[in-house]
């Protein structure tokens, strides 16, 4: 094998690197299986060489020889020299194959000794690449590996393409790589074999930018991140760099302050700003610090001869050359931020000077007029505060939080109201934001500083909202606030309200959660706080909602009296999330999702991110619930991205992304995801969702027909609901799914014990699509008992409730339950009709209900008389013949890892797994994992 020193690294040495490369790879591999190839482009720094490298390591392993070169801009003008890389070290072992006109023609190309030129040796020398490949490949297959293609030589391209248009079948694969910065990739593939994929490699999303900078260990708040993101546009190199730097400077940049722009980056866009006037560089600057620059907006700031400024920077590539509307945009946010990171700070004020007046918005207006000022202003911070209450009506909390700061910057020390004042209306609108790290760091500040009794509270508060529901980290706080609120009553509400939250979650505790809902309400009402008044009147109503209290429906009255609070309404906590929790228990359908959608739709016009996760969780509960596995499949992964953007609510957006994938999605996903739920909730010592995890991750277990497991799953739900104090069984749902597990595994006595207390609790609460679930279970129960008749009156009974009060899912379950007690083991009674199971499969359709839906197939495929595995040679020898990547997953599949587990050991994707999972079922001629197990098995027999 042929392999350059400086190519020896492997792909996986730098994995981190890898991220959100999932879609590029798997159409990589997959072209490279079939024995295809590949050119990989984008622009600079985007990632392509890491790509590459990763390739070429997996897929060198299965070739003879491997020949690379990678070259460089200082070095594209020499003839040959790629030439030169790739054959220089195969040239004896090929040579002596070669005809003498083609030998002495290539000899002389590649080590410099005689003059050969394309011009008076171009057939010998082009026959003489052709023919040195193809005897390289009659060894065995060639892997030709060429990074930054642009730097190619001239001459070496067009041997190459010479080559590469003429191999035919010879087992020759290419990978190569090349930048194309927006222009097209077709001159590269005059270097390539005429099937060769183009492969581009995308920026990155900013979650991706997150995992990039995190496994490099920088640890930056999530606002600083998005700013990276912007400044990089999805580019790793740009990213790291930025990531790097701002780790490097000691301290944080300050509200209104631009990101550091490392050296590297500057030297990057800035060479290009030497050609420009003084007077077009001062235009570009003013297009760098306003927010949505147009012409017209240039003109109002003084710049009178923006049209031709920018076009001169539109020519040097600093400017876009194809705008969107009417604003002028720069061509990379980067060159953006490298040329306002190099003006003067005079230089800043002055073009922010010009754009305070120029601006005709007032948010910008106040912000511009900040920057422009030096030192500390009550003017300016007045017009900032009020520039903030706008963005907050507007929806827009995190620009609120900005300028919140940069009015606490330039407010005077004894202004009113004051800077810790500002600071903590910012952290405030930060958690709206979603910013959680930001609002801690800005109340960590005010403690600090602060001896007010009401600041202080107020910033512990904030300290304890952000931890989430990982309460057992700010145990601590709550003395620490008792203490400062002493007995304002006022004070004592917002603690006492944060304390039923700790009741709830830590403690596990309803009783305890409600009794101290009631005292916060109580003592806000004393200290005339209506807003946390109604907050605790909502959270003591979804809590006795939740336990099956019979005061719940007082409580919600008692809330809903006027004066109300638009923000109480449409908060997560509020009163109209705890109507919602009350309607969807009840079975009130339509309403609950009228209800949630019209929430939804108020807080994303507000802004409220954490509101936004819930609500989203809450729909899709509502779809999952009426049978739109589908649709509730989509509201369920959009609340887990979000919920993983900002680090809200990943237990619970975790646990309900398990429901739905286990409805309508991935079964395997739907594991890991509850997996993951369960232990981030024992992490975080959060017992209310532990208990809903567990329960997901039964569910999901009995769909993937693990029994057993379901009802180890399903009995931890139990045990934990029974210490929280939950007697209502709408709350998890889990009590039917329990029972139908317990029967799987012939514990019939417990599964009656399971639906008989459980219809005592159904029964005093008016739960009737519960009812209906618990009936359809016990009848399982009798039909193992062997009470056929009754059984199948009890299921029919059972799918019309549930049709009519519209549970899709739960209906189409109770259909697959009749269709397999009708088509079991013949007893007294009719004939099995073959389309027994026609309905169940139509409803699960109608449904979307995939996995449940595979089963319905499963079901109605005949099980073919099993035969001896060591009886199909072919296939057992085909575990021989997998790529190497390919083995490593059939390797981990028979270890019994799940998709996402294998992911995790191999650092890919589960897409990938999945991509690699589907050719490896194709290359061996089985159907599912189970078959891969059973090869290996037949493989090895004990």
């Amino acid at each position: 094998m042929t392999v350059r020193r400086d190519f020896q690294e492997s792909g996986r040495c730098r994995s981190d690197l890898l991220i959100g490369r999932d879609e590029a790879l798997i159409a990589a591999r997959e072209q490279l299986s079939r024995g295809g190839s590949v050119l990989l482009h984008g622009t600079a720094g985007i990632g392509k060489s890491t790509v590459l490298r990763t390739l070429a390591a997996e897929y060198g392993e299965s070739a003879r020889t491997v020949l690379r070169c990678s070259a460089t801009e200082s070095e594209s003008h020499l003839p040959f020299l790629a030439l030169a890389d790739l054959l220089g070290l195969a040239l004896d072992e090929v040579s002596a194959q070669l005809p003498v006109a083609q030998r002495v023609a290539l000899e002389a190309a590649l080590t410099g000794r005689g003059e050969s030129t394309l011009q008076r040796d171009g057939l010998a020398l082009r026959l003489a690449v052709l023919s040195a490949l193809r005897a390289l490949a009659a060894k065995g297959p060639v892997l030709v590996v060429a990074d930054d293609l642009q730097w190619l030589d001239t001459a070496s391209t067009e041997l190459l393409g010479f080559a590469a248009r003429r191999l035919g079948d010879d087992p020759i694969r290419m990978l190569f790589a090349g930048r194309t910065d927006g222009q097209e990739y077709d001159r590269y593939l005059r270097a390539s074999t005429p099937d060769t994929l183009a492969v581009r490699v995308n920026p990155l999303t900013r979650p991706q930018v997150e995992a990039l900078l995190e496994h490099r260990g920088y640890d930056l708040p999530r606002s600083t991140v998005r700013e990276i993101h912007r400044i990089s546009a999805g580019n790793p190199l740009y990213a790291l760099e930025l990531g790097r730097a701002l780790a490097e400077n000691p301290a944080p940049p300050r509200p209104g302050e631009p990101l550091p722009v490392p050296t590297s980056l500057r030297a990057l866009v800035l060479s290009r700003l030497e050609m420009l006037s003084d007077d077009a560089r001062r235009t570009l600057l003013v297009v760098s610090a306003g927010a949505r620059p147009t012409l017209a907006l240039l003109h109002e700031a003084g710049r009178e001869n923006a049209e031709a400024e920018t076009a001169q920077a539109a020519a040097l590539g600093l400017l876009a050359t194809e705008p969107e509307g009417p604003a002028v945009r720069f061509a990379h946010p980067l060159v953006s931020a490298a040329l306002y990171a190099e003006a003067s700070a005079q230089e800043r004020r002055a073009a922010h000077a010009a754009l305070s007046t120029a601006a005709s918005d007032p948010i910008e207006r106040a912000r511009h007029l900040a920057l422009a000022t030096e030192g500390t202003d009550p003017e300016v911070a007045v017009r900032l505060a009020e520039a903030a209450a706008l963005a907050r009506d507007r929806g827009a909390p995190s620009v609120a939080s900005s300028l919140g700061l940069l009015a606490a910057r330039y407010a005077p020390a004894d202004s009113v109201p004051n800077r810790d004042e500002h600071r903590l209306r910012a952290a405030e609108d930060a958690i709206t934001a979603g910013e959680l790290d930001l609002a801690r760091d800005v109340a960590r500040q005010v403690l600090a500083r602060s001896t007010v009794a009401a600041e202080r509270v107020r910033a512990w508060i904030i300290v304890i909202d952000t931890a989430g529901h990982a309460m057992t980290e700010v145990d601590a706080v709550f003395p620490q606030a008792l203490a400062d609120a002493g007995d304002d009553p006022q004070l004592l509400a917002l603690i006492h309200y944060q304390l039923a939250w700790r009741a709830l979650l830590v403690e596990g505790d309803f009783a305890e959660c409600r009794e101290e809902a009631a005292r916060a309400a109580e003592l806000a009402e004393r200290g005339g706080d209506r807003h946390t008044e109604l907050m605790a009147l909502s959270f003591q109503a979804q809590t006795e909602t939740l336990m099956g209290h019979p005061d719940a429906p007082a409580t919600i009255k008692r809330a809903l009296k006027e004066p109300q609070d638009p923000k109480v309404t449409v908060h997560h906590n509020g009163i109209g999330s705890a109507r919602f929790r009350w309607l969807i228990m009840s079975d009130q359908l339509p309403e609950a999702r009228a209800t949630i959608t019209t929430l939804l739709r108020e807080v994303r016009r507000r802004g409220s991110v954490e509101s936004e996760v819930h609500f989203l969780r809450c729909l899709a509960e509502t779809e999952l619930r009426c049978g739109h596995c589908g649709r509730a499949l989509d509201l369920a992964r959009e609340s887990l991205r979000l919920a993983r953007d900002t680090g809200i609510g990943e237990v619970a957006s975790g646990m309900l992304a398990a429901l739905a994938e286990a409805s309508g999605g991935d079964v395997d996903r739907a594991l890991a995801l509850a997996r993951e739920s369960v232990e981030h909730a024992e992490e975080n010592g959060d017992l209310m969702y532990l208990s809903r995890a567990q329960a997901a991750l039964g569910y999901a277990r009995l769909v993937a027909g693990d029994a057993p497991g379901a009802v180890q799953s399903l009995r931890r739900a139990r045990e934990l609901e029974h210490d929280l104090g939950v007697d209502d069984p709408a709350r998890g749902r889990w009590q039917g799914d329990l029972a139908e597990a317990l029967v799987r595994v012939g514990e019939l006595d417990e599964a009656q014990e399971v639906i008989d207390v459980s219809r005592a609790h159904a029964l005093r609460l008016g739960r009737e699509s519960v009812l209906a679930v618990l009936d359809r279970s016990e009848a399982l129960v009798r039909a193992a008992r062997g009470e056929r008749d009754a059984a199948l009156a009890q299921l029919t009974s059972a799918q019309d409730r549930l049709a009519k009060l519209g549970y899709g899912l739960e209906e189409a379950r109770a259909a697959l339950a009749l269709a397999e007690l009708r088509t079991g083991p013949p007893g007294p009674g009719p004939t099995p009709a073959p389309t027994s199971y026609d309905e169940a499969a139509r409803l699960f359709r109608r449904s979307r209900a995939l996995p449940w839906l595979r089963r319905v197939d499963a079901a109605t495929v005949p099980n073919p008389a099993p035969q001896p595995l060591v009886q199909q040679p072919q296939a057992v020898a085909a575990l021989d013949g997998l790529a190497a990547m390919e083995r490593q997953v059939a390797a981990l599949v028979m270890e019994g890892a799940t998709n996402r587990e294998i992911a995790g050991r191999l650092f890919i994707s589960v897409k990938t797994v999945e991509a690699t999972l589907t050719r490896v079922y194709r290359k061996l001629g089985i159907r599912s994992r189970v078959d891969i197990v059973r090869l290996a098995a037949g493989r090895h027999p004990k």
